[in-house]
């Protein structure tokens, strides 16, 4: 079994332990299994793929629902071969791909991956990996005592308060998750420090919360959501709050252009979603020195849009150039749709961390002013990575899905490299 390992791109490595050790030496594609944890799910399909899959995931295993809604996960088996029985992933690397669907609920889907995990140990699986990129009861971060989950502030009565008579269901959830059979978990973007922390411990370092900054930085750069000066000029992005600093800061030093600029607001709750906005005191840069600039406001994850509308009307007083909002985890309720419809967001950037955000009809009118770029090849290769396997070289880094709506259209394209011809082709 491969080395127990660590990584969190958002913070310092000295936050939780060592840095990150990625195994180097490759193995053979042919001992990592990559399913889902229901049938048909295009994401894990496409991750399957990237990652050197032939085999189809509907070939490997079976999702089998008893008459009496019982679910029986069962890897397949030639059934005239009698010489593996219990130990047909002897030697394997079972990788499961958990995503959100508006069919299946979580908690089932949660439990379909226990299941799965536990039929792959059972069955010979020297590791089982989940890659879960929105890691599910994350917002369930702590619980209504003290030790019930560890802060980066110090939690008072109000904050308390908030958790009384619930569960710490993310510590549950992991800790479920080791005992079913899970060696380690991958998610993308994850918020919440206490979460994090825990994971780490549970996992025994076997932890990876991918950043996906490179996708960002790719997509500001070569495509036209933004425009700006061959330094920077006239772009600034912003942190809508201190939680988010760090992220935006480090987004900020690696988009390499000197002459553009941050800012950060911070937020004063006066109840369940009543919030004032204002310019943080640490802020980089003032008002004046953003007026009249592209913003691009950047948060882990929206679901009433309550906050961001509020941030960007707030941002709205420096007359920007464009008001850009982006997103890693867009959770598409009703009344986030029609809340950030609000004329103080131009465009919405998001990633599919949540597949359900491309469909059409569950964007609604958000289509006009929404891109959201295709995970499943960045994270293939960061599992690559992860599992030692060999990652293809000049492949691109993600996909492209924009509405034909969408004001800034020109044709389809299918994936980053082609942006730059694309952008090239302009006349604007």
């Amino acid at each position: 079994m491969r080395p127990k390992r660590w990584f969190d791109s958002r913070r310092p490595p000295a936050a939780f332990g060592p840095g990150p050790t990625i195994v180097k030496s490759h193995r053979n594609p042919a001992d990592v299994v990559v399913v889902s944890n229901f049938s048909d799910d295009p994401f894990a399909i496409d991750v399957a793929f990237e990652v050197g899959q032939a085999e189809e995931i509907a070939d490997i295993i079976s999702m089998k629902t008893f008459a009496n809604s019982e679910f029986c996960p069962r890897f397949i088996s030639d059934e005239r071969d009698l010489t593996k029985i219990g130990n047909k992933l002897a030697g394997k690397t079972v990788v499961i791909v958990s995503t959100a669907t508006g069919v299946v609920s979580r908690q089932n889907l949660s439990m379909r991956t226990m299941l799965i995990a536990r039929a792959a140990k059972e069955n010979g699986a020297d590791e089982v990996l989940l890659v879960e990129p929105d890691l599910y009861y994350s917002a369930q971060d702590r619980g209504p005592r003290a030790e019930l989950g560890e802060t980066q502030f110090e939690r008072d009565k109000g904050d308390l308060k908030k958790f009384d008579g619930q569960p710490f269901t993310a510590k549950l959830y992991a800790q479920m998750l080791k005992l079913a059979g899970v060696d380690g978990v991958v998610t993308v973007h994850n918020h919440s420090y206490s979460v994090q922390k825990m994971f780490s411990e549970v996992f025994e370092g076997n932890f990876h919360n991918l950043i996906p900054y490179e996708i960002y930085i790719d997509y500001l750069k070569n495509s036209n959501i933004v425009k700006h000066g061959p330094q920077g000029e006239g772009l600034a992005l912003c942190a809508p709050d201190q939680g988010a600093r760090d992220f935006v800061k480090e987004m900020f030093n690696r988009l390499g252009l000197p002459k553009a600029r941050f800012v950060m607001l911070d937020k004063e709750r006066s109840g369940e979603r009543e919030v004032e906005i204002k310019l943080h005191a640490q802020s980089e840069s003032t008002f004046e020195e953003i007026n009249g600039h592209d913003v691009v406001l950047f948060d882990d994850m929206v679901r009433t849009g309550s906050t961001v509308v509020k941030s960007c009307q707030f941002l709205k007083q420096i007359n920007p150039g464009k008001m850009v909002f982006a997103v890693t985890h867009f959770y598409a309720s009703d009344e986030g749709r029609e809340k950030m419809a609000n004329t103080a967001i131009d465009e919405i950037l998001t990633l599919n961390t949540l597949p359900t955000v491309l469909n059409r009809d569950v964007q609604g009118r958000l289509r006009r002013k929404m891109v959201v770029l295709k995970i499943e090849k960045w994270l293939a290769r960061n599992l690559c990575e992860i599992l030692g396997l060999p990652v293809r070289e000049g492949d691109a880094l993600y996909q492209i899905d924009m509405s034909s709506k969408n004001p800034r259209f020109i044709r389809k394209i299918w994936s980053n490299d082609q942006l730059p011809e694309l952008k090239a082709g302009r006349s604007d």
